[in-house]
């Protein structure tokens, strides 16, 4: 299974079982920055880990402090190895883009259909650095 995706922030190459989110998350309060766990106690995937996953989002729900969260996230090590996202979230995507910056290992993220995230569910997933998921 190969889908292309749209590159939002490039990086090497990415490998990681795929945790496919069902709901949007607002990475503030949301996820806890120092264990990489899905902390909103509303979210479907509460409790899940996000750290060495590619992780696939529907959509966020905006916070100022998402780029901040994201950026402890890759900083303690609990980032996602790449991110999938439905529709591109500036926010969010400034905390990848700072953090490589600062010379932290980034994860890669792209852009694709949200209906098309639910089939890398339960699957090792690699994200290619010209942007194309495959399983």
């Amino acid at each position: 299974m190969r889908q292309a995706a749209r590159i939002l922030v490039e990086g090497g190459g990415a490998l990681g079982p795929a945790l496919v989110f069902t709901q949007p998350i607002s990475f503030w309060g949301g996820v806890d920055p120092k264990s990489g766990t899905v902390a909103d106690v509303r979210h479907p995937q509460c409790g899940a880990a996000i750290a060495g996953t590619v992780l696939f989002l529907p959509g966020t729900i905006g916070s100022s402090s998402a780029s901040a969260v994201l950026m402890e996230l890759v900083r303690n090590g609990h980032a996602p190895a790449a991110m999938v996202l439905h529709e591109p979230d500036a926010i969010l995507l400034l905390g990848l883009i700072v953090a490589r910056e600062m010379q932290w290992t980034t994860p890669p993220a792209v852009q694709l259909d949200r209906e098309l995230h639910g089939i890398f569910a339960g699957r090792e997933v690699h994200l290619s650095p010209d942007g194309v998921i495959s399983s």
